[in-house]
């Protein structure tokens, strides 16, 4: 199995970067990812402001997946996920839902074992996901700390162990990279940090040729999630229920009216987070009235 050390790591996705790795259809692929912050918070007397910022939330990568061109669907299998024995949460002045109450910066460090984060006297079970990931844009740079179409910084709890993540290929290879990784998060990640923790990820990639999605879609075992964003929350909604409603139409063969009353019947909205400039939803059917498929097109769509 091939690896990428955390060592390569970049800030950016841009089809401009040089590939780490390259792997092929089916070939599996183990990541090490760096814990959001860098890896700088040593212990809970680090000073967030003393950080530095150009080195937080890099991804590994990008991978190069042979024969993925501009117009195809990248399948990103999500193999395993493991986690180091700690994790950092922090609360950073003027960020977050709460940014506009006067309150400290401050650091916790929270051992995790057994399967739970320990929080003190609390603990909460582990759900190891990735908060980024993604492929490269059609041009350009987007910041890994940011979320489009090609993905980015979604921050969706449910991209773990065992779900399939389907992105837009726009640029050869797709150059796809993941980092950003959570031992536990809840929708919305409201103080802007969950459990941020180094670890490794094993992956495989598959292609759907010819076949486009337009926003980054989640299979999971019984549902898929079309995972979109927006400057308001109404309006990565509207992206949102507006990519149902077209598979549903595609599916079903019904008119736009009849799968608009179909959403209202079984699509569910959750909201991914609110704490970046964009703000992240999904919105979630059973896979029984879909297929994924009929979220594709045919071509490359801009």
């Amino acid at each position: 199995m091939k690896k990428v050390s955390r060592s390569k790591v970049v800030y950016t996705f841009s089809p401009r970067h040089n590939p780490a790795e390259r792997v092929k259809a089916g070939e599996e692929i183990l990541l090490e990812l760096e814990d959001a912050f860098g890896g700088q918070v040593k212990d809970e007397k680090t000073a967030i402001e003393n950080l530095d910022w150009t080195k937080v939330n890099g991804v590994t990568g990008p991978v190069f997946i042979e024969d993925a061109e501009p117009g195809d669907t990248l399948a990103v299998q999500i193999v395993d996920v493991k986690l180091a024995n700690r994790g950092v949460i922090a609360v950073i002045p003027k960020q977050g839902v709460l940014k506009d109450r006067p309150f400290k910066a401050k650091v916790k460090v929270v051992p995790i074992s057994g399967g739970y984060v320990h929080f003190g006297k609390a603990k909460v079970k582990v759900n190891p996901m990735i908060g980024t990931i993604g492929v490269a844009p059609e041009n350009g740079e987007h910041p890994t700390g940011t979320l489009g179409r090609h993905g980015g910084n979604m921050d969706v709890k449910e991209i773990t162990r065992g779900a399939t993540l389907y992105l837009p290929v726009f640029a050869k290879g797709a150059l796809f990279a993941a980092g950003d990784l959570h031992a536990v998060q809840a929708d919305g990640e409201a103080c802007v940090s969950a459990v941020e923790v180094s670890g490794e990820v094993t992956l495989t990639f598959n292609i759907l040729k010819g076949k486009n999605v337009s926003w980054p879609i989640l299979e999971t075992k019984d549902c898929y999630a079309v995972l979109t964003c927006g400057d308001s929350l109404d309006e990565a909604c509207s992206w949102a229920v507006e990519e149902v409603v077209k598979a549903l139409m595609q599916e079903h063969k019904w008119s736009f009216e009849e799968a608009y009353m179909f959403t209202s019947l079984v699509v569910d909205l959750k909201i991914n987070q609110v704490v970046d400039p964009k703000k992240g939803v999904r919105a979630v059917i059973p896979k029984k009235y879909v297929s994924i498929e009929s979220f594709c097109h045919a071509g490359f769509r801009h």
